[in-house]
Protein backbone atom coordinates (compact mmCIF):
# COMPACT_ATOMS: atom_id res chain seq x y z
CA UNK A 1 0.00 0.00 0.00
CA UNK A 2 2.67 2.49 0.98
CA UNK A 3 4.76 1.91 -2.14
CA UNK A 4 1.64 2.12 -4.34
CA UNK A 5 1.01 5.56 -2.81
CA UNK A 6 4.65 6.52 -3.54
CA UNK A 7 5.47 6.60 0.18
CA UNK A 8 8.63 5.33 1.80
CA UNK A 9 7.98 2.22 3.87
CA UNK A 10 8.89 2.86 7.51
CA UNK A 11 8.15 0.92 10.67
CA UNK A 12 6.04 3.74 12.18
CA UNK A 13 3.95 4.11 9.00
CA UNK A 14 3.37 0.37 8.81
CA UNK A 15 2.43 0.21 12.50
CA UNK A 16 0.07 3.21 12.25
CA UNK A 17 -1.60 1.85 9.11
CA UNK A 18 -2.07 -1.51 10.78
CA UNK A 19 -3.44 0.10 13.97
CA UNK A 20 -6.00 2.12 12.01
CA UNK A 21 -7.07 -0.99 10.07
CA UNK A 22 -7.41 -3.00 13.29
CA UNK A 23 -9.16 -0.24 15.29
CA UNK A 24 -11.59 1.72 13.09
CA UNK A 25 -12.57 5.16 14.41
CA UNK A 26 -9.76 5.16 16.98
CA UNK A 27 -8.48 8.48 18.30
CA UNK A 28 -4.83 9.51 18.19
CA UNK A 29 -4.06 8.49 21.78
CA UNK A 30 -5.49 5.02 21.17
CA UNK A 31 -3.45 4.66 17.99
CA UNK A 32 -0.29 5.75 19.85
CA UNK A 33 -0.91 3.06 22.50
CA UNK A 34 -1.41 0.35 19.86
CA UNK A 35 1.65 1.44 17.90
CA UNK A 36 3.78 1.54 21.07
CA UNK A 37 2.73 -2.04 21.83
CA UNK A 38 4.24 -2.98 18.46
CA UNK A 39 7.16 -0.53 18.38
CA UNK A 40 8.17 0.39 21.90
CA UNK A 41 10.51 3.19 20.81
CA UNK A 42 8.18 5.19 18.56
CA UNK A 43 7.64 8.86 19.43
CA UNK A 44 4.36 10.73 19.55
CA UNK A 45 5.64 12.93 16.73
CA UNK A 46 6.35 9.90 14.50
CA UNK A 47 2.76 8.71 14.97
CA UNK A 48 1.33 12.19 14.31
CA UNK A 49 3.53 12.54 11.21
CA UNK A 50 2.48 9.10 9.98
CA UNK A 51 -1.21 9.86 10.49
CA UNK A 52 -0.86 13.12 8.55
CA UNK A 53 1.12 11.49 5.72
CA UNK A 54 -1.23 8.50 5.42
CA UNK A 55 -4.26 10.80 5.43
CA UNK A 56 -2.78 13.08 2.76
CA UNK A 57 -1.96 10.01 0.64
CA UNK A 58 -5.59 8.83 0.92
CA UNK A 59 -4.70 5.59 2.69
CA UNK A 60 -6.68 6.53 5.79
CA UNK A 61 -9.38 9.08 6.52
CA UNK A 62 -9.70 11.50 9.41
CA UNK A 63 -13.18 12.21 10.77
CA UNK A 64 -14.16 14.52 13.59
CA UNK A 65 -17.80 14.39 14.61
CA UNK A 66 -18.95 17.47 16.53
CA UNK A 67 -17.63 17.44 20.08
CA UNK A 68 -15.18 14.62 19.35
CA UNK A 69 -11.44 14.46 18.89
CA UNK A 70 -10.04 13.46 15.50
CA UNK A 71 -10.55 9.80 14.70
CA UNK A 72 -9.10 7.69 11.93
CA UNK A 73 -10.44 4.95 9.71
CA UNK A 74 -9.12 2.85 6.86
CA UNK A 75 -12.34 2.84 4.87
CA UNK A 76 -11.58 5.29 2.09
CA UNK A 77 -12.67 5.78 -1.49
CA UNK A 78 -16.40 5.56 -0.93
CA UNK A 79 -18.95 8.06 0.28
CA UNK A 80 -20.05 6.43 3.52
CA UNK A 81 -21.34 8.20 6.60
CA UNK A 82 -21.27 7.64 10.36
CA UNK A 83 -23.67 7.07 13.22
CA UNK A 84 -22.56 8.27 16.67
CA UNK A 85 -24.01 7.30 20.04
CA UNK A 86 -24.78 10.37 22.13
CA UNK A 87 -24.30 8.42 25.37
CA UNK A 88 -21.09 6.39 24.95
CA UNK A 89 -19.60 7.94 21.81
CA UNK A 90 -19.25 4.72 19.82
CA UNK A 91 -19.05 5.36 16.05
CA UNK A 92 -20.16 3.02 13.26
CA UNK A 93 -20.10 3.26 9.48
CA UNK A 94 -23.33 3.77 7.56
CA UNK A 95 -23.41 3.23 3.81
CA UNK A 96 -24.80 5.93 1.57
CA UNK A 97 -28.08 5.14 -0.13
CA UNK A 98 -27.83 2.28 -2.64
CA UNK A 99 -27.55 3.27 -6.29
CA UNK A 100 -26.87 6.88 -7.18
CA UNK A 101 -25.56 8.78 -4.17
CA UNK A 102 -28.40 11.23 -3.48
CA UNK A 103 -26.39 12.87 -0.72
CA UNK A 104 -24.06 14.20 -3.42
CA UNK A 105 -26.86 16.04 -5.18
CA UNK A 106 -27.29 19.30 -3.30
CA UNK A 107 -30.47 21.30 -3.78
CA UNK A 108 -28.21 24.23 -4.76
CA UNK A 109 -24.55 23.38 -5.34
CA UNK A 110 -23.60 27.07 -5.79
CA UNK A 111 -21.42 26.05 -8.74
CA UNK A 112 -19.31 23.61 -6.72
CA UNK A 113 -18.27 20.23 -8.14
CA UNK A 114 -19.24 18.11 -5.12
CA UNK A 115 -17.10 15.02 -4.49
CA UNK A 116 -18.05 14.03 -0.98
CA UNK A 117 -20.75 14.62 1.59
CA UNK A 118 -20.41 14.23 5.35
CA UNK A 119 -23.52 13.05 7.09
CA UNK A 120 -23.45 12.19 10.78
CA UNK A 121 -26.42 10.47 12.34
CA UNK A 122 -26.76 10.94 16.10
CA UNK A 123 -28.68 8.66 18.45
CA UNK A 124 -28.20 5.86 20.94
CA UNK A 125 -26.39 2.61 20.18
CA UNK A 126 -28.23 -0.65 20.96
CA UNK A 127 -26.45 -1.08 24.32
CA UNK A 128 -27.24 2.47 25.50
CA UNK A 129 -30.83 2.20 24.23
CA UNK A 130 -31.30 -0.99 26.24
CA UNK A 131 -29.83 0.62 29.37
CA UNK A 132 -32.11 3.62 28.97
CA UNK A 133 -35.15 1.33 28.59
CA UNK A 134 -34.37 -0.59 31.78
CA UNK A 135 -36.56 0.44 34.72
CA UNK A 136 -34.66 2.40 37.35
CA UNK A 137 -34.30 0.46 40.58
CA UNK A 138 -34.47 2.34 43.84
CA UNK A 139 -32.15 1.41 46.65
CA UNK A 140 -33.87 0.42 49.93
Amino acid sequence: MLREAALRVTAPRMAVLSAVHDHPHADTDSIIRVVRDRLSTVSHQAVYDSLRTLTQAGLIRCIQPSGSVARYESRVGDNHHHVVCRACGVIADVDCAVGAAPCLTASDDRGFAIHEAEVVYWGLCPDCSAKQAEPQRLSP
